[in-house]
């Protein structure tokens, strides 16, 4: 659960007591455009007329299917399907570890290098909109607003990464933020 990182064991406990038993396997793809003056974030914003995570800004992604090779696979499948995203344009990264999303969705964070020479075919029914952000924006901690959140009788603290006017929350920003803290632990920022 990274995106309780803060939360005390018990509220951790909690939540984890109120999320679906059974959670599917699904995976998203973290894609880093590797511009000559640095990283960006390549995000989505969802079509308003999906009935799972309407309208949110997220990484292109979905369930795992049985056709699938494991998460990384499925991550490019999917990132193909949503925005065309050529899997020849990404490289392999690694990992982050997985997030387990209120919606009963057990979320595998693949992080990968795009090509900047990349070109998209989005499919407007998932897809309304793509864009970057550059990783030095989300980075920086100035960038980060901390607000309550309440899940039944509980109540803690998440983390909303506001950029222009759109607004990157729930577990997009808690995948975002638990690569910024293995960036820090590591002691090393991607150039």
């Amino acid at each position: 659960m990274q995106w309780l990182a803060g939360a005390s064991a018990e509220v951790v406990s909690r939540v984890r007591a109120s999320l679906p038993a059974r959670r599917v396997p699904a995976a998203v793809l973290v894609p880093l455009v590797d511009h000559e003056s640095g990283l960006t974030v390549l995000l989505t914003q969802r079509a308003e007329t999906l009935k799972d995570h309407a309208g949110q800004i997220s990484f292109p992604g979905g369930r795992i299917e049985p056709e699938d090779q494991d998460a990384w696979h499925a991550a490019l499948r999917e990132s193909y399907e949503e925005i065309g995203l050529l899997p020849d344009f990404v490289e392999f990264a690694g990992y982050l570890p997985d997030h387990h999303v209120i919606t009963g969705f057990r979320v595998t964070p693949v992080v990968g290098f795009v090509n900047p020479d990349y070109q998209l075919r989005i499919a407007k029914a998932e897809v309304h909109d793509v864009f970057e952000v550059p990783l030095e924006f989300i980075l920086d901690s100035a960038n980060h607003k901390s607000r309550r959140r309440n899940l039944g009788d509980l109540t803690f603290e998440v983390h909303d990464i506001p950029y222009g006017e759109r607004n990157i929350w729930g577990a997009t920003a808690g995948m975002l933020m638990t690569l910024r803290r293995m960036l820090q632990a590591g002691g090393e920022k991607p150039q």
